[in-house]
């Protein structure tokens, strides 16, 4: 059949695969910059070792009938590299087949267990018997090397979901068997090399090696950081950063997710089934209470008068702002909100990006300048003249609010760019100034293998906030995403761990209450949307979970009541 593969025209025979396709137009690549890792069809995302025309299904008189993609499509094929978001993704997924396999091949009793990815790193402990230290790393990216190094093919195979719960069970991997327990359909897809059995939910490459650029190093306890490409050069390694404060964080909320009996979505669906739920909403309010309070004393340890808040998108800043300067007043200070939305530059002053469109995530929207004077002035005694922006105009707007700061006064300043140098004034004094990075940092594993990226849930959140507030659809939040992404990429991640606290916004219960908001927008996606394909992966893990209409259980000060309404703070 004719395909037409990055827009040069081929022709692959029935029984070959699109991979086939591409080396015969030579579009394979030892660099990974250059090389195709999966491919798109019809807004759909398939591994290269897709057939296009399986010779099963020639008719009586010889015709070869087109697979349902391929006659979406009219058989164009977009190939997907480590630069695409997908592609990255397929990559990724590559990865964690090959690492937990070295592991089964090394220690076959030990558990390894994926825990959060930092920048371009991935952490990863493993548990066995002698307990794994830094002595082990060598032997472990050895036979990361091997495994690259014997080009694996990687092919899916269908196997009921009874089979996949038995055969998990039976390898002592009790955690996918809890899983797969609440999962809905029959089937369910794995890879398998030997006796080890896996699946990442997506799409992978066509065989391990081309895990061709990676490193590892170990995190100075029972585990490693595993180093991805670098972004910008995915031919080489991201050089690895510590981020210990970051880390910290994390870690301490997995803690607090073993102490809550929560660490996987198994164990949220059967608090659900029991109906223990609301014992859990109350002790994690309870720890969201007691990290407010603890935020705030730290504030007037340093004699702070002005707290910078940032964080990325749906991180729930804004409710974080109002407990924050509800604990604050509560120490005998009077707080003052204020928003850097309010400095924003008039729309038609600020100049468009390559593409023609207005980068609203950039610094360069936000009238620094006129913040820095501003901070120093309110800093040093003096009152100031706050800006408004109408977002109905798009222009900066003189106000009619005065403000100064008392001896108990402490501003709160919530905005994107909190952390940037660029907003802090040259010479005033640092202590002065608290800065609070809010991060969604979800800790919740699908099980031991499968992390759902803190991304997942602040998209759900902004889902069913932008329906809920703006009557937005599903695809539109979506069809922004990326750029929002991008935007957090280069101006928030890199100064997070410049805060001086870092607190985690998300809340363990919340994914069995955002399911109740959420999935009938999802559902009514039909298959033609453009987003159909995203729609369809968030689907993917919140088939896995237990809904809960719990609603009346959630505090009216809660973050999640940014998200799905009742935020006693604001409208």
């Amino acid at each position: 059949m004719r395909l037409w593969i990055d827009g040069l025209p081929v022709d692959v025979a029935p029984g070959k695969s699109l991979l086939d396709g591409v080396q015969q137009l030579m579009l394979d690549s030892p660099l990974l910059s250059q090389r195709p890792l999966a491919a798109r069809i019809a807004g759909e995302t398939f591994t290269l070792n897709y057939i296009p025309q399986r010779e099963a299904d020639t008719l009586p008189d010889g015709t070869v009938t087109m697979r349902r993609a391929m006659v979406a499509s009219g058989g164009k094929v977009t190939l997907l590299r480590y630069a695409d978001h997908r592609g990255k993704q397929v990559y990724t997924r590559t990865v964690q087949f090959v690492l937990f396999l070295a592991v089964r091949q090394l220690w076959p009793a030990a558990v390894a267990k994926m825990n959060f990815t930092v920048g371009d790193t991935l952490n990863v402990t493993i548990e066995k018997q002698p307990q794994f230290c830094a002595n082990d790393v060598p032997a472990l990216k050895a036979e990361v090397e091997k495994l690259v190094a014997m080009d694996i093919p990687l092919i899916r195979r269908r196997i009921t979901t009874r089979q996949a719960m038995d055969m998990f069970a039976h390898d002592g991997q009790e955690d996918k068997a809890r899983l797969l327990a609440w999962r809905q359909a029959p089937y369910f897809d794995v890879y398998q090399y030997g006796d080890y059995m896996d699946y990442f939910y997506g799409e992978m490459a066509p065989s391990t090696g081309y895990v061709s650029v990676w490193d590892m190093v170990s995190d100075g306890g029972n585990g490693i950081q595993f180093c991805f490409p670098d972004p910008q050069n995915p031919d080489t390694v991201a050089p690895y950063r510590q981020m210990p404060n970051f880390s910290a964080v994390c870690a301490e909320s997995e803690r607090w997710c073993a102490l809550m009996d929560c660490d996987t979505v198994a164990d949220l669906n059967e608090l659900v089934q029991a109906g223990r739920l609301g014992e859990l909403i109350r002790v994690n309010e309870a720890l969201h209470e007691r990290s407010f309070s603890q935020i705030a004393d730290q504030i007037l340890d340093r004699k702070a008068k002005a707290v910078l808040l940032a964080g990325p998108s749906s991180s729930g800043k804004t409710t974080s702002a109002n407990r924050l300067a509800v604990q604050l007043r509560v120490r005998g200070k009077r707080p003052i909100l204020m928003s850097l939305d309010d400095y924003y530059i008039d729309r038609d002053k600020i100049a468009p990006g390559p593409d023609g469109k207005l980068d609203l995530e950039h610094i360069n929207t936000i009238d620094t300048q006129l913040f820095r004077w501003d901070l120093t002035d309110l800093l040093s005694g003096r009152t100031v003249n706050l800006p408004k922006f109408d977002f109905m105009t798009g222009r900066r707007v003189k106000s009619d609010q005065y403000i100064s700061l008392g001896p108990d006064t402490i501003i709160i300043i919530e905005g994107l760019h909190g952390l940037n140098p660029a907003l802090l004034p040259e010479h005033v004094e640092k202590n002065l100034v608290f800065r609070l990075y809010v991060s969604a940092l979800f800790p919740l594993n699908l099980d031991n293998h499968n992390r759902i990226p803190t991304s997942y849930l602040r998209l759900l959140r902004r889902i069913v906030r932008d329906h809920e507030t703006r009557n937005a659809s599903v695809s539109h939040t979506l069809s922004m995403w990326d750029s929002v992404r991008r935007g957090e990429e280069r101006w928030i991640f890199p100064y997070q761990e410049n805060a001086d606290v870092i607190f985690n916004s998300s809340l363990v219960y919340e994914l069995a209450l955002l399911k109740t908001h959420i999935f009938p927008l999802l559902d009514a996606v039909p298959p033609e949307d453009p987003y159909y394909e995203e729609v369809r992966s968030i689907v993917k893990v919140l088939n896995y979970v237990l809904p809960a209409e719990a609603d009346r259980e959630v505090p009216p000060t809660s973050i999640l009541r940014e998200f799905i309404g009742g935020n006693c703070f604001y409208p």
